[in-house]
């Protein structure tokens, strides 16, 4: 053993393949026994410290790790890892380069198909990273990257739910102890709450870079686990990889910040958002995306918030991840999205510029453009589709003289079946971003300018215009009629949908009309309300069969005769009449020189709901008032 060590290592060459080869034998008791030789040789090396620079330690620990992945006995892969265990726990303090060896034989062991050798070897593991961490983190960075594999290959088990778990857990113990000892990403002189971290200095640079790299395979590693099939195990990845983040960010730099932002979370969210029954590929992997991403999107929000001076330069991209969900067909998937735009914006409220909350309205609008497109393909959907009346379905004779026309039929009952739940769908994920604008307002309009208001103002806009194109699509509706009643289900609620988009978007303009008067006349608020009152009052008559002339200087009109409504165009005309009530209402409520300028506008029309046919008498009540409170006072002057 007083060997210098240059020639223990050319002994060595010659001596690891013999282990290597005989460890390997089919011969169990020869095998065992040569294990234990290479133990008792190791244990004796290893009572030497290891000079700088030599990683001899990992040249006679080898052969364990080869015969741990070589050996088909059980019996011999238990031995390698009690005789490693027994090396490290005896050993520890003189360990340096044997560290990788190590490493390589416990992930072995996390790999291995026997529960007793996996239970083992987590057990020396977890005893490793609880008390000897720092011998890990004092020798090669790359020794810290092997463990962190190591503790990955234990989540995969499939003996221990306990052990993956564990070995995630302790994922977190190593962020904390790397945190206790120093381990930080910026120079330490450096204001840790600057946003402009100077790394250009030497010393800056080189703590920089050393500590990346233990970092960096730490949250990587985390950030792989979040595609494991098990729920479990990606939903604690997540938790855990955002944990790290949020408890430990403020040893990041700038730079590191951005470099994790761009490596490790947005790969997380890089593919579609998926639907919660996971209809886009296949059901499994479409539920495991969006039940992982869904965790993701919301821990990434709360870390955003709390590092929003850091990573101020971010907001863009960030708000383009949360507003991906908004895009979603699906109702639930939206919902997420607009409760986490909701965190965003109210944690960073009192901290946005204007250009910033320009930033995000604009990403907001173009996610809620985005939406619209999906009438487009529902219509397409149906084109072609014909859907008998219930008495008008083929005979049975017809059906048994032509199989095909059955197999027709029932093809057109089920694309029209999956088309009506796509409508409803997608009235409902409308709806949900009216209420979403709204809201937004509600908390934030003493933070807005024009410019702001006017985004969020064309949006409503822009969705109670697609509302009335949805409800003027008659073809697509009585298909959906006929297919409904065949089916014996609800029919899409189209009138309720635009009643509550124009509803919802008279309210905001006139809650901004009260809350900012001055903002209101720069945006002349009250004309885009008569426009919009004067599109529903329009839209009421020609339901009610008295389309008002075009042609306003025609002072002798033609006079026709008011036939009765039929009864879908009766039961319409009820289910817009509260809408038509609001803007009533609204009228009856403007200021008396504000109504005055808008009468010739509105004159024609009030006139017009005078003669024509009502299923409710609330509307000439309202009506009245309107006459008597408003019109009235300004002919009496």
């Amino acid at each position: 053993m007083n060997r210098i060590r240059l020639v223990w290592s050319r002994i060595w060459k010659v001596l690891s393949d013999f282990f290597v080869s005989v460890g390997s034998s089919e011969n169990l008791s020869v095998a065992i026994f040569v294990m234990d030789s290479l133990r008792q040789l190791a244990m004796k090396f290893l009572e030497r410290e290891e000079l700088a620079n030599y990683n001899f330690q990992n040249e006679f620990l080898r052969p364990f790790a080869v015969v741990m992945q070589k050996s088909n006995a059980s019996e011999v892969r238990e031995l390698v890892v009690r005789c490693v265990s027994q090396m490290v726990l005896s050993r520890v303090n003189n360990i340096k380069s044997g560290w990788k060896s190590v490493f390589t034989v416990f992930t072995a062991a996390a790999a291995d198909d026997r529960k007793s050798i996996v239970l083992l070897a987590f057990e020396t593991m977890e005893k490793i990273v609880r008390d000897y961490f720092p011998y890990i983190t004092e020798t090669e960075t790359t020794t810290f990257t092997d463990c962190v594999k190591c503790l990955i290959t234990f989540t995969s088990s499939k003996f221990s739910s306990d052990a993956s778990l564990n070995a995630i857990a302790f994922l977190r113990f190593c962020a904390v102890k790397l945190a206790e000892e120093g381990f930080v990403c910026h120079d330490k002189d450096t204001d840790h709450q600057s946003n402009n971290l100077d790394s250009s200095e030497g010393n800056a640079i080189v703590h920089k870079d050393d500590h990346v790299y233990f970092w960096v395979p730490l949250l990587a590693g985390l950030a792989r686990l979040t595609t494991d099939t098990r729920p479990t195990i990606r939903k604690g990845a997540v938790e855990v990889l955002f944990d790290i983040l949020k408890d430990h960010g403020e040893l990041f730099s700038q730079s590191f910040w951005t470099n994790i932002f761009g490596s490790v979370i947005y790969p997380l969210f890089n593919s579609e958002i998926c639907t919660p029954n996971g209809q886009s590929d296949s059901t499994e992997d479409g539920s495991w995306n969006f039940e992982t991403k869904t965790v993701a999107v919301k821990c990434l929000v709360d870390l955003y918030v709390t590092f929003f001076d850091v990573m101020r330069p971010e907001l863009t991209r960030v708000t383009s991840v949360v507003t991906s969900f908004i895009r979603s067909a699906y109702r639930q998937s939206a919902s997420i999205g607009m409760s986490v735009f909701q965190r965003l914006t109210e944690g960073l409220a009192s901290k946005l510029s204007k250009d910033e909350w320009k930033e995000i309205l604009l990403c907001f609008k173009e996610s809620a453009a985005h939406t619209l497109v999906v009438f487009d393909k529902i219509v397409k959907m149906m084109q072609n589709i014909e859907i008998p009346e219930r008495n008008e379905s083929y005979s049975e004779a017809e059906k048994y003289s032509d199989p095909d026309i059955e197999d027709e039929e029932e093809a057109n009952m089920e694309t029209s079946s999956y088309a009506i739940v796509k409508m409803k769908n997608h009235m409902s994920l409308q709806l949900l971003i009216v209420q979403g604008i709204v809201k937004l307002y509600e908390t934030h309009r003493r933070s807005f300018c024009a410019e702001h208001m006017g985004i969020i103002l064309e949006m409503l806009s822009a969705i109670t215009s697609h509302a009335s194109e949805v409800s003027s699509e008659s073809a697509l509706h009585i298909k959906f009629h006929k297919a409904c009643s065949l089916l014996e289900i609800s029919e899409p609620a189209v009138i309720h949908f635009e009643n509550e988009s124009y509803q919802s978007y008279l309210k905001l303009l006139q809650a901004l009309l009260h809350d900012n008067p001055s903002l209101s006349r720069e945006m002349n608020i009250e004309s885009q309300i008569m426009l919009v009152s004067v599109k529903i009052l329009r839209k009421y008559l020609n339901c009610a069969g008295q389309e008002p002339s075009k042609d306003a200087s025609c002072k002798d009109p033609v006079v026709h005769w008011a036939l009765p409504l039929s009864a879908a165009k009766k039961e319409e005309l009820s289910a817009r009449t509260p809408l038509v009530l609001h803007v009533m209402r609204l009228l009856g409520g403007l200021e008396r020189e504000c109504f005055r300028r808008n009468l010739p506008l509105l004159f024609p029309l009030l006139a017009n709901l005078v003669r024509c046919e009502h299923s409710s008498r609330e509307v000439q009540v309202a009506l009245y008032d309107v006459f008597q409170s408003s019109i009235g006072p300004i002919i009496s002057v």
